[in-house]
């Protein structure tokens, strides 16, 4: 493998590099495109594609595909905003828990389709937006509610002795208003980067055992196409839990910001 990697027809394993594509679209313009751009507009529009095949003749017996979309829909309804924020204050907010959710799984999707094969939210962009939808929502839902006792909770909740207000006031603010959303950004990024360098490290390795090495390798590249076809079924499900997750975080912390007291 060494001798081979010498002659420039080794084996080159996945780099943070991939993440950083070249402009391929509109090079400098304002609206230089890389493939990663090109993706999550891609991500966008079969998004916006299928809500709009699935709602635009609703029917009261649905079909097939209407059924699909609504179940989609009832699911952050009635799993995510109802159940952590109540019916008032969940349908309130089930437009952004449905956005938020959405998106997030459209995007990370792309990592396993081929052709794409990178998720949307692979690079910073994406998760820092949504943190930041995310970050302003609860707030405003906390000040919207009652600007005294949002404030009051985020920095001293009940119960703390006074001499270690200022102490408990300071880690509040930073658990509050720093972590959040830096977490909520590097939970779903980490995951979806990670997630493409091991299906490029095990493909790319099976092409290489394959058709490069030859012989006595062609066995271990059956081990990693192995690998790589059940680490891409463990990535559907990565895909699918990162936007839950998502999601019912950013509901979590709305319950938060309009509860009388946390």
């Amino acid at each position: 493998m060494a001798k081979t990697a010498e002659n420039d027809g080794g084996f080159h394993p996945p780099s943070i590099l991939e993440f950083f594509p070249p402009v391929v679209l509109f090079e400098g313009t304002p609206f230089a495109m890389t493939r990663i751009t090109i993706i999550q507009i891609i991500a966008t529009i079969a998004l916006v594609l299928i809500f709009w095949l699935g709602t635009r003749r609703m029917k009261l017996v649905p079909g097939r595909f209407q059924s699909v979309v609504e179940m989609g829909l009832d699911f952050v309804r009635n799993g995510i905003a109802h159940d952590l924020l109540g019916r008032k204050d969940g349908n309130r907010f089930l437009p952004i828990l449905s956005t938020i959710f959405f998106m997030i799984l459209f995007m990370n999707l792309t990592g396993i389709i081929p052709g794409l094969q990178v998720a949307g939210t692979a690079i910073i962009a994406v998760p820092l937006l949504l943190a930041v939808v995310s970050y302003v929502t609860f707030i405003y839902a906390g000040l919207k509610k009652s600007p005294k006792k949002f404030l009051r909770n985020s920095f001293a909740p009940s119960g703390i002795p006074v001499f270690l207000v200022w102490f408990v006031a300071i880690l509040e603010f930073i658990s509050t208003f720093l972590i959040r959303p830096v977490t909520l950004t590097l939970r779903l990024l980490m995951n979806m980067m990670v997630g493409h360098l091991m299906l490029v490290l095990f493909f790319s390795a099976t092409w290489f055992f394959f058709f490069t090495a030859g012989g006595f390798w062609a066995v271990l590249g059956a081990g990693t196409l192995a690998f790589g076809f059940a680490f891409t079924l463990f990535e559907i499900l990565v895909a699918v839990l990162q936007a839950y997750i998502f999601a019912i975080l950013t509901a979590v912390y709305i319950q938060l910001a309009i509860a009388d007291e946390h």
